[in-house]
Protein backbone atom coordinates (compact mmCIF):
# COMPACT_ATOMS: atom_id res chain seq x y z
CA UNK A 1 0.00 0.00 0.00
CA UNK A 2 3.29 1.85 0.27
CA UNK A 3 3.25 4.77 -1.98
CA UNK A 4 0.03 4.06 -3.28
CA UNK A 5 -3.45 6.89 -4.05
CA UNK A 6 -6.08 6.05 -5.91
CA UNK A 7 -4.09 2.89 -7.42
CA UNK A 8 -1.61 5.11 -8.95
CA UNK A 9 2.17 5.38 -7.72
CA UNK A 10 3.26 8.56 -5.32
CA UNK A 11 6.45 9.62 -6.15
CA UNK A 12 5.70 13.53 -5.14
CA UNK A 13 3.93 14.87 -1.59
CA UNK A 14 2.66 17.32 -3.80
CA UNK A 15 0.22 14.78 -4.90
CA UNK A 16 -1.63 14.61 -1.88
CA UNK A 17 -2.06 18.34 -1.94
CA UNK A 18 -3.65 18.55 -5.19
CA UNK A 19 -5.57 15.70 -4.71
CA UNK A 20 -6.99 16.86 -1.52
CA UNK A 21 -7.51 20.35 -3.15
CA UNK A 22 -9.07 18.84 -5.90
CA UNK A 23 -11.83 16.86 -3.58
CA UNK A 24 -12.06 19.60 -1.02
CA UNK A 25 -10.80 22.91 -2.38
CA UNK A 26 -12.81 25.01 0.36
CA UNK A 27 -12.09 23.22 2.88
CA UNK A 28 -9.38 24.91 5.56
CA UNK A 29 -6.12 23.22 5.19
CA UNK A 30 -4.55 25.12 7.84
CA UNK A 31 -5.22 27.72 10.82
CA UNK A 32 -3.14 30.34 12.53
CA UNK A 33 -4.48 32.86 14.76
CA UNK A 34 -5.32 35.22 12.96
CA UNK A 35 -5.24 33.60 9.36
CA UNK A 36 -5.68 30.85 7.42
CA UNK A 37 -5.75 28.91 4.06
CA UNK A 38 -7.89 26.97 2.24
CA UNK A 39 -6.48 23.55 0.30
CA UNK A 40 -7.30 25.20 -2.95
CA UNK A 41 -5.84 28.67 -1.90
CA UNK A 42 -3.05 26.91 -0.84
CA UNK A 43 -2.33 25.25 -3.78
CA UNK A 44 -2.73 27.82 -5.88
CA UNK A 45 -0.01 30.48 -4.00
CA UNK A 46 2.23 27.33 -3.74
CA UNK A 47 1.79 27.09 -7.16
CA UNK A 48 2.44 30.42 -7.60
CA UNK A 49 5.78 31.07 -5.23
CA UNK A 50 7.15 27.88 -7.11
CA UNK A 51 7.25 29.52 -10.17
CA UNK A 52 8.96 32.71 -8.64
CA UNK A 53 11.10 30.35 -7.02
CA UNK A 54 11.87 28.37 -10.44
CA UNK A 55 12.72 31.24 -12.61
CA UNK A 56 15.68 31.84 -10.21
CA UNK A 57 16.92 28.44 -8.92
CA UNK A 58 18.20 26.02 -10.61
CA UNK A 59 16.31 22.03 -9.51
CA UNK A 60 17.41 21.13 -6.19
CA UNK A 61 18.81 24.44 -5.11
CA UNK A 62 17.96 24.81 -1.59
CA UNK A 63 15.60 27.67 -0.53
CA UNK A 64 16.30 28.96 3.15
CA UNK A 65 12.92 29.97 4.56
CA UNK A 66 13.63 32.74 7.82
CA UNK A 67 10.10 32.63 8.87
CA UNK A 68 7.66 31.70 12.00
CA UNK A 69 5.09 28.91 11.53
CA UNK A 70 2.37 30.27 9.59
CA UNK A 71 0.41 29.48 6.36
CA UNK A 72 2.30 31.62 4.63
CA UNK A 73 4.99 29.39 5.74
CA UNK A 74 3.29 26.45 4.59
CA UNK A 75 2.43 28.07 1.34
CA UNK A 76 6.36 28.77 0.93
CA UNK A 77 7.23 25.25 1.75
CA UNK A 78 4.97 23.58 -0.57
CA UNK A 79 6.36 26.31 -3.45
CA UNK A 80 9.57 25.21 -3.24
CA UNK A 81 8.60 21.44 -3.44
CA UNK A 82 7.04 22.47 -6.62
CA UNK A 83 9.83 24.21 -8.22
CA UNK A 84 11.88 20.88 -7.29
CA UNK A 85 13.86 22.69 -4.61
CA UNK A 86 14.42 21.51 -0.78
CA UNK A 87 13.31 23.80 1.54
CA UNK A 88 15.16 24.53 4.92
CA UNK A 89 13.03 26.60 7.82
CA UNK A 90 15.42 28.44 9.69
CA UNK A 91 14.68 29.25 13.36
CA UNK A 92 14.78 33.03 13.34
CA UNK A 93 15.76 33.21 17.07
CA UNK A 94 19.40 32.02 16.23
CA UNK A 95 21.83 33.76 16.95
CA UNK A 96 24.71 34.92 13.86
CA UNK A 97 27.04 32.60 14.49
CA UNK A 98 24.94 29.33 14.05
CA UNK A 99 23.04 31.00 11.01
CA UNK A 100 26.14 31.58 9.80
CA UNK A 101 27.53 28.40 9.71
CA UNK A 102 23.85 27.06 8.64
CA UNK A 103 24.14 29.29 5.32
CA UNK A 104 27.59 28.44 4.38
CA UNK A 105 26.78 24.59 4.39
CA UNK A 106 23.22 25.13 2.50
CA UNK A 107 24.42 27.82 0.22
CA UNK A 108 20.77 28.86 -0.69
CA UNK A 109 19.61 30.08 -3.92
CA UNK A 110 17.30 32.62 -2.34
CA UNK A 111 16.31 33.09 1.64
CA UNK A 112 12.48 34.26 1.79
CA UNK A 113 11.27 36.01 4.85
CA UNK A 114 8.17 38.19 5.77
CA UNK A 115 7.64 41.68 6.95
CA UNK A 116 8.08 40.57 10.31
CA UNK A 117 11.22 38.73 10.40
CA UNK A 118 12.64 40.95 7.54
CA UNK A 119 14.84 43.51 9.49
CA UNK A 120 16.00 40.71 11.91
CA UNK A 121 17.22 38.60 8.38
CA UNK A 122 18.50 41.55 6.55
CA UNK A 123 20.73 42.52 9.46
CA UNK A 124 21.95 38.73 10.07
CA UNK A 125 22.20 37.06 6.66
CA UNK A 126 22.57 40.54 4.80
CA UNK A 127 26.10 40.30 5.62
CA UNK A 128 26.46 36.26 4.52
CA UNK A 129 26.20 37.58 1.07
CA UNK A 130 22.84 35.72 0.53
CA UNK A 131 19.71 36.91 -1.02
CA UNK A 132 16.99 38.02 0.92
CA UNK A 133 13.40 38.38 -0.49
CA UNK A 134 10.26 39.52 1.30
CA UNK A 135 6.80 37.46 0.70
CA UNK A 136 5.21 40.54 0.36
CA UNK A 137 7.08 41.73 -2.47
CA UNK A 138 6.69 38.50 -4.67
CA UNK A 139 4.60 39.70 -7.85
CA UNK A 140 4.05 36.33 -9.17
CA UNK A 141 1.73 33.58 -10.90
CA UNK A 142 1.71 30.46 -12.19
CA UNK A 143 3.37 29.15 -14.99
CA UNK A 144 2.09 25.78 -15.34
CA UNK A 145 4.03 25.27 -18.29
CA UNK A 146 7.34 25.95 -16.25
CA UNK A 147 5.63 23.92 -13.53
CA UNK A 148 5.24 20.90 -15.13
CA UNK A 149 8.88 21.05 -16.43
CA UNK A 150 9.86 20.57 -13.07
CA UNK A 151 7.72 17.79 -11.93
CA UNK A 152 8.13 16.08 -15.07
CA UNK A 153 12.26 15.57 -14.10
CA UNK A 154 11.39 15.66 -10.72
CA UNK A 155 12.81 12.02 -8.83
CA UNK A 156 10.98 10.47 -5.71
CA UNK A 157 14.48 10.79 -4.50
CA UNK A 158 14.99 14.20 -4.58
CA UNK A 159 15.29 16.16 -1.32
CA UNK A 160 12.24 17.44 0.10
CA UNK A 161 13.77 19.08 3.30
CA UNK A 162 17.29 19.89 4.89
CA UNK A 163 16.67 20.29 8.86
CA UNK A 164 19.22 21.64 10.66
CA UNK A 165 19.77 19.61 14.74
CA UNK A 166 22.64 19.66 16.92
CA UNK A 167 26.12 18.51 16.04
CA UNK A 168 28.27 16.83 18.99
CA UNK A 169 30.81 19.01 17.81
CA UNK A 170 27.84 22.05 18.73
CA UNK A 171 28.10 22.84 14.84
CA UNK A 172 24.34 22.02 13.30
CA UNK A 173 24.21 19.28 10.72
CA UNK A 174 21.64 19.48 8.05
CA UNK A 175 19.81 16.31 7.41
CA UNK A 176 18.43 15.94 3.66
CA UNK A 177 15.25 13.90 3.86
CA UNK A 178 13.61 12.90 0.15
CA UNK A 179 10.19 13.06 -1.08
CA UNK A 180 10.27 8.57 -1.23
CA UNK A 181 10.72 8.20 2.30
CA UNK A 182 8.49 11.14 3.98
CA UNK A 183 5.64 9.11 1.38
CA UNK A 184 6.60 5.89 2.84
CA UNK A 185 6.29 7.13 6.76
CA UNK A 186 3.39 9.16 6.56
CA UNK A 187 0.84 7.04 4.48
CA UNK A 188 1.39 3.68 7.47
CA UNK A 189 0.82 6.56 10.10
CA UNK A 190 -2.32 8.14 9.36
CA UNK A 191 -3.88 4.57 8.64
CA UNK A 192 -2.24 3.19 11.77
CA UNK A 193 -3.12 5.41 13.75
CA UNK A 194 -6.67 6.30 12.61
CA UNK A 195 -5.96 10.01 11.26
CA UNK A 196 -8.74 11.01 8.59
CA UNK A 197 -10.38 14.17 6.67
CA UNK A 198 -12.79 15.17 9.88
CA UNK A 199 -9.24 15.70 12.24
CA UNK A 200 -8.36 18.73 13.05
CA UNK A 201 -4.62 18.56 14.34
CA UNK A 202 -2.77 20.77 16.79
CA UNK A 203 0.47 21.61 15.49
CA UNK A 204 2.87 22.12 18.62
CA UNK A 205 6.26 21.55 17.04
CA UNK A 206 7.79 24.62 15.10
CA UNK A 207 8.55 23.90 11.25
CA UNK A 208 12.36 23.08 11.63
CA UNK A 209 11.84 20.16 13.54
CA UNK A 210 10.45 17.47 12.39
CA UNK A 211 7.67 16.91 14.33
CA UNK A 212 5.59 18.93 12.08
CA UNK A 213 6.24 16.60 9.09
CA UNK A 214 3.52 14.61 10.76
CA UNK A 215 1.21 17.64 11.38
CA UNK A 216 1.81 18.74 7.93
CA UNK A 217 1.63 16.13 5.74
CA UNK A 218 -0.47 13.87 7.75
CA UNK A 219 -3.38 16.96 6.83
CA UNK A 220 -2.37 17.22 3.41
CA UNK A 221 -2.35 13.05 2.25
CA UNK A 222 -6.08 13.66 4.74
CA UNK A 223 -7.74 16.11 4.23
CA UNK A 224 -7.75 16.84 8.10
CA UNK A 225 -7.18 20.83 9.19
CA UNK A 226 -3.99 21.74 10.18
CA UNK A 227 -4.22 24.17 13.74
CA UNK A 228 -0.70 26.47 14.38
CA UNK A 229 -0.34 26.72 17.76
CA UNK A 230 1.52 29.49 18.70
CA UNK A 231 4.83 29.17 20.61
CA UNK A 232 3.78 31.44 23.70
CA UNK A 233 1.54 29.03 24.13
CA UNK A 234 3.32 26.41 25.64
CA UNK A 235 3.72 29.16 28.24
CA UNK A 236 0.61 30.03 28.97
CA UNK A 237 -1.52 27.08 29.90
CA UNK A 238 -4.98 28.97 29.71
CA UNK A 239 -4.85 30.33 26.16
CA UNK A 240 -3.07 26.81 25.59
CA UNK A 241 -5.65 24.72 26.55
CA UNK A 242 -8.76 26.95 25.68
CA UNK A 243 -6.90 27.04 21.86
CA UNK A 244 -7.45 23.08 22.37
CA UNK A 245 -10.96 23.24 23.70
CA UNK A 246 -12.18 25.87 21.16
CA UNK A 247 -10.99 24.58 18.41
CA UNK A 248 -12.18 21.18 18.85
CA UNK A 249 -8.65 19.60 17.87
CA UNK A 250 -8.69 16.14 17.94
CA UNK A 251 -5.52 14.86 17.40
CA UNK A 252 -1.95 15.75 18.99
CA UNK A 253 1.58 14.89 17.97
CA UNK A 254 3.72 16.63 20.09
CA UNK A 255 7.01 16.62 21.98
CA UNK A 256 6.71 14.87 25.51
CA UNK A 257 7.90 18.41 27.50
CA UNK A 258 4.98 20.03 25.85
CA UNK A 259 2.68 17.27 27.17
CA UNK A 260 4.59 17.39 30.81
CA UNK A 261 4.05 21.40 30.62
CA UNK A 262 0.63 21.08 30.53
CA UNK A 263 0.74 18.43 33.61
CA UNK A 264 3.32 20.36 35.63
CA UNK A 265 1.25 23.34 35.16
CA UNK A 266 -2.29 22.06 35.91
CA UNK A 267 -3.52 22.59 32.68
CA UNK A 268 -5.94 19.64 32.88
CA UNK A 269 -7.20 21.04 36.05
CA UNK A 270 -8.25 24.32 34.20
CA UNK A 271 -9.81 23.00 31.34
CA UNK A 272 -9.96 19.73 29.52
CA UNK A 273 -9.70 19.38 25.58
CA UNK A 274 -12.55 16.11 25.63
CA UNK A 275 -12.15 16.74 21.59
CA UNK A 276 -8.84 15.21 21.64
CA UNK A 277 -8.56 11.64 20.90
CA UNK A 278 -5.36 11.11 19.53
CA UNK A 279 -2.02 12.00 21.63
CA UNK A 280 1.26 10.74 19.98
CA UNK A 281 4.81 11.90 22.19
CA UNK A 282 7.70 11.67 21.31
CA UNK A 283 11.44 13.46 21.70
CA UNK A 284 12.28 12.48 25.29
CA UNK A 285 11.41 9.62 27.89
CA UNK A 286 7.43 10.00 28.69
CA UNK A 287 7.86 10.52 32.89
CA UNK A 288 4.67 7.43 34.03
CA UNK A 289 3.26 10.12 36.05
CA UNK A 290 2.49 12.57 33.59
CA UNK A 291 1.28 10.30 31.15
CA UNK A 292 -1.39 9.19 34.23
CA UNK A 293 -2.28 12.44 34.30
CA UNK A 294 -3.22 13.03 30.60
CA UNK A 295 -4.71 9.00 30.35
CA UNK A 296 -7.05 9.94 33.61
CA UNK A 297 -8.29 13.07 31.81
CA UNK A 298 -8.67 11.66 28.59
CA UNK A 299 -9.51 7.92 29.38
CA UNK A 300 -11.21 7.27 25.84
CA UNK A 301 -8.48 8.98 24.16
CA UNK A 302 -5.45 6.87 21.93
CA UNK A 303 -1.90 7.27 23.63
CA UNK A 304 1.21 6.23 21.20
CA UNK A 305 4.75 6.44 21.95
CA UNK A 306 6.55 7.22 18.80
CA UNK A 307 10.58 6.83 18.58
CA UNK A 308 12.71 7.70 16.01
CA UNK A 309 16.00 10.42 15.23
CA UNK A 310 15.41 12.94 12.40
CA UNK A 311 17.86 11.42 10.46
CA UNK A 312 15.18 8.46 9.48
CA UNK A 313 12.48 10.67 8.65
CA UNK A 314 10.50 11.40 12.11
CA UNK A 315 9.79 7.51 13.55
CA UNK A 316 10.79 4.26 13.12
CA UNK A 317 9.36 2.45 15.72
CA UNK A 318 5.78 2.74 17.98
CA UNK A 319 4.15 1.78 20.98
CA UNK A 320 -0.10 1.76 21.71
CA UNK A 321 -0.42 2.57 25.31
CA UNK A 322 -2.78 -0.34 26.77
CA UNK A 323 -1.90 0.18 30.46
CA UNK A 324 -0.91 2.21 33.44
CA UNK A 325 2.75 2.25 34.16
CA UNK A 326 4.42 2.49 37.57
CA UNK A 327 6.50 5.29 38.31
CA UNK A 328 9.46 3.03 38.02
CA UNK A 329 8.97 1.49 34.68
CA UNK A 330 10.03 2.20 31.76
CA UNK A 331 7.30 2.39 28.49
CA UNK A 332 8.11 0.39 25.12
CA UNK A 333 9.39 2.09 22.53
CA UNK A 334 7.91 -0.43 20.57
CA UNK A 335 7.67 -1.77 17.02
CA UNK A 336 8.62 -0.91 13.85
CA UNK A 337 6.44 1.02 11.40
CA UNK A 338 5.72 -0.71 8.17
CA UNK A 339 8.77 -0.93 5.60
CA UNK A 340 11.52 -0.58 8.19
CA UNK A 341 14.58 -2.70 9.68
CA UNK A 342 15.44 -2.11 13.20
CA UNK A 343 17.79 -3.92 14.97
CA UNK A 344 20.38 -3.92 17.40
CA UNK A 345 24.24 -3.88 17.21
CA UNK A 346 26.77 -4.97 19.82
CA UNK A 347 29.90 -3.19 19.49
CA UNK A 348 31.62 -6.03 17.68
CA UNK A 349 28.76 -5.26 14.67
CA UNK A 350 27.22 -8.12 15.66
CA UNK A 351 23.18 -8.40 16.09
CA UNK A 352 21.74 -8.46 19.31
CA UNK A 353 18.54 -10.63 20.09
CA UNK A 354 18.60 -11.67 23.54
CA UNK A 355 15.75 -9.87 25.14
CA UNK A 356 17.62 -7.57 28.25
CA UNK A 357 20.95 -7.35 26.25
CA UNK A 358 21.12 -4.00 25.17
CA UNK A 359 22.96 -2.98 21.50
CA UNK A 360 22.90 0.40 19.60
CA UNK A 361 19.62 0.89 17.73
CA UNK A 362 20.09 0.77 13.96
CA UNK A 363 17.29 1.57 11.48
CA UNK A 364 16.98 0.90 7.61
CA UNK A 365 14.62 0.85 4.58
CA UNK A 366 13.48 3.73 2.51
CA UNK A 367 13.12 6.37 5.46
CA UNK A 368 17.05 6.47 6.07
CA UNK A 369 17.16 10.33 5.07
CA UNK A 370 19.90 11.14 2.29
CA UNK A 371 22.52 12.17 4.82
CA UNK A 372 24.11 15.32 6.32
CA UNK A 373 23.90 17.84 3.65
CA UNK A 374 27.18 19.22 2.20
CA UNK A 375 28.83 16.79 5.01
CA UNK A 376 30.16 13.68 3.50
CA UNK A 377 32.62 12.76 6.26
CA UNK A 378 29.77 13.65 9.16
CA UNK A 379 27.44 11.36 6.92
CA UNK A 380 30.20 8.12 6.35
CA UNK A 381 30.67 8.00 10.10
CA UNK A 382 26.58 7.45 10.63
CA UNK A 383 24.87 6.55 7.26
CA UNK A 384 26.95 3.38 7.09
CA UNK A 385 26.66 0.04 5.34
CA UNK A 386 24.53 -3.14 7.17
CA UNK A 387 27.65 -5.04 8.41
CA UNK A 388 25.03 -8.01 8.77
CA UNK A 389 24.61 -7.75 5.13
CA UNK A 390 27.70 -9.04 2.89
CA UNK A 391 25.79 -9.22 -0.56
CA UNK A 392 24.72 -6.35 -1.33
CA UNK A 393 24.29 -2.43 -0.93
CA UNK A 394 22.67 -1.88 1.99
CA UNK A 395 22.53 1.81 3.67
CA UNK A 396 21.53 1.99 7.69
CA UNK A 397 21.68 4.62 10.20
CA UNK A 398 23.46 4.09 13.42
CA UNK A 399 21.46 6.22 15.73
CA UNK A 400 24.01 6.23 18.82
CA UNK A 401 20.77 5.65 21.18
CA UNK A 402 21.18 2.18 23.18
CA UNK A 403 17.93 -0.28 22.87
CA UNK A 404 17.21 -3.83 24.20
CA UNK A 405 14.53 -6.12 23.55
CA UNK A 406 12.06 -7.17 26.15
CA UNK A 407 10.58 -10.44 26.57
CA UNK A 408 7.26 -9.17 24.90
CA UNK A 409 9.75 -8.76 21.44
CA UNK A 410 9.12 -4.90 21.53
CA UNK A 411 12.55 -2.50 21.73
CA UNK A 412 12.76 -0.28 24.96
CA UNK A 413 15.03 2.62 25.24
CA UNK A 414 18.32 2.50 27.10
CA UNK A 415 19.60 6.10 26.45
CA UNK A 416 22.51 7.27 24.75
CA UNK A 417 25.37 5.79 23.61
CA UNK A 418 27.50 9.39 24.48
CA UNK A 419 25.13 9.60 28.13
CA UNK A 420 27.15 6.75 29.04
CA UNK A 421 29.44 7.56 31.79
CA UNK A 422 32.43 5.33 33.52
CA UNK A 423 32.00 6.20 37.32
CA UNK A 424 33.97 4.57 40.03
CA UNK A 425 34.83 2.02 37.89
CA UNK A 426 30.99 1.13 36.76
CA UNK A 427 29.98 1.73 33.27
CA UNK A 428 26.76 3.61 33.85
CA UNK A 429 23.91 5.29 31.94
CA UNK A 430 23.12 8.75 33.37
CA UNK A 431 19.30 8.02 31.96
CA UNK A 432 18.53 5.25 34.33
CA UNK A 433 19.58 7.82 36.95
CA UNK A 434 17.06 10.08 35.61
CA UNK A 435 14.13 7.75 34.92
CA UNK A 436 14.51 6.89 38.88
CA UNK A 437 14.55 10.97 39.67
CA UNK A 438 11.72 11.17 37.58
CA UNK A 439 9.40 8.20 39.36
CA UNK A 440 10.07 9.83 42.60
CA UNK A 441 6.90 11.87 44.07
CA UNK A 442 8.08 15.84 44.62
CA UNK A 443 10.24 15.58 41.16
CA UNK A 444 8.66 16.66 37.63
CA UNK A 445 11.68 16.27 35.65
CA UNK A 446 15.23 15.51 35.72
CA UNK A 447 18.49 15.36 34.02
CA UNK A 448 22.21 14.53 34.52
CA UNK A 449 25.14 15.85 34.23
CA UNK A 450 28.82 14.55 34.55
CA UNK A 451 31.79 16.15 35.94
CA UNK A 452 34.74 14.34 34.27
CA UNK A 453 37.31 16.64 36.09
CA UNK A 454 35.81 15.60 39.22
CA UNK A 455 34.73 12.51 38.77
CA UNK A 456 30.95 13.49 39.93
CA UNK A 457 27.20 12.73 38.74
CA UNK A 458 25.57 15.92 38.39
CA UNK A 459 21.39 15.78 39.02
CA UNK A 460 19.77 18.96 37.81
CA UNK A 461 15.31 19.05 38.83
CA UNK A 462 12.43 20.19 39.07
CA UNK A 463 9.91 19.53 41.65
CA UNK A 464 8.52 20.27 45.21
CA UNK A 465 11.26 17.65 46.92
CA UNK A 466 14.11 19.11 48.72
CA UNK A 467 17.46 17.84 47.93
CA UNK A 468 18.26 15.57 51.01
CA UNK A 469 14.96 13.85 50.92
CA UNK A 470 15.53 13.20 46.78
CA UNK A 471 19.26 11.99 48.26
CA UNK A 472 17.72 9.62 50.37
CA UNK A 473 15.05 7.99 47.48
CA UNK A 474 17.80 8.07 45.12
CA UNK A 475 20.08 6.00 47.62
CA UNK A 476 17.13 3.46 48.24
CA UNK A 477 16.56 3.07 45.01
CA UNK A 478 20.32 2.81 43.43
CA UNK A 479 23.68 1.14 43.41
CA UNK A 480 25.91 3.45 45.37
CA UNK A 481 27.89 4.54 42.75
CA UNK A 482 25.05 5.59 40.63
CA UNK A 483 23.79 8.42 43.74
CA UNK A 484 24.63 11.94 42.23
CA UNK A 485 27.40 13.53 44.15
CA UNK A 486 25.46 16.60 43.45
CA UNK A 487 21.41 17.39 43.46
CA UNK A 488 20.46 20.84 42.25
CA UNK A 489 16.85 22.03 42.42
CA UNK A 490 15.82 24.17 39.67
CA UNK A 491 12.83 26.60 39.34
CA UNK A 492 12.73 25.22 35.58
CA UNK A 493 15.22 23.18 33.86
CA UNK A 494 16.54 24.79 30.54
CA UNK A 495 14.75 23.54 27.10
CA UNK A 496 16.30 23.44 23.76
CA UNK A 497 14.25 25.18 20.81
CA UNK A 498 12.72 21.72 20.13
CA UNK A 499 11.62 21.42 23.25
CA UNK A 500 14.00 19.10 24.97
CA UNK A 501 16.01 19.89 28.00
CA UNK A 502 19.36 21.12 26.72
CA UNK A 503 21.91 19.15 28.52
CA UNK A 504 24.70 21.27 27.08
CA UNK A 505 23.59 24.39 29.26
CA UNK A 506 23.27 22.07 31.82
CA UNK A 507 26.47 21.13 31.53
CA UNK A 508 28.12 24.18 31.14
CA UNK A 509 26.92 25.35 34.73
CA UNK A 510 29.40 26.35 37.40
CA UNK A 511 27.33 23.92 39.26
CA UNK A 512 28.21 20.75 37.34
CA UNK A 513 31.75 22.17 36.05
CA UNK A 514 33.22 23.04 40.18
Amino acid sequence: MSGEMGGACVRNVLEWLEATAARVPDKVAVSGVDDELSFGALQERARALGTWVAARCAPCTPVALYLEKSPACLAAMLGCAYARCPYAVIDVRQPQERLAHIMATLEPGVVLTDAASSARAHELLGPLGVDVVELEELDATPDPELLEARRASALDVDPLYVNFTSGSTGAPKGVAIAHRSVIDFIEPFVRLFGIGEDDRIGNQAPFDFDVSVKDIYSALLTGATLHLIPRAYFSEPVKLMDFLADRQISSCTWAVSALCFVSIMGGLKYRVPTSVRRVIFSGEVMPPKHLARWREALPEALFVNVYGPTEITCNCTYHVVERSYGRDEAIPIGRPFPNEKVFLLDGDGHEVTEPGQQGEICVGGSCVGLGYYRAPELTAQAFVQNPLNAATRETIYRTGDLGFWNEDGELMYAGRKDHQVKHLGQRIELGEIEAVAQGTDGVERACCAYNDRRKRIVLFYEGGLDEEALRVELAARLPHYMVPGKLLRMEALPLTKNGKVDRTALAQTKEATR
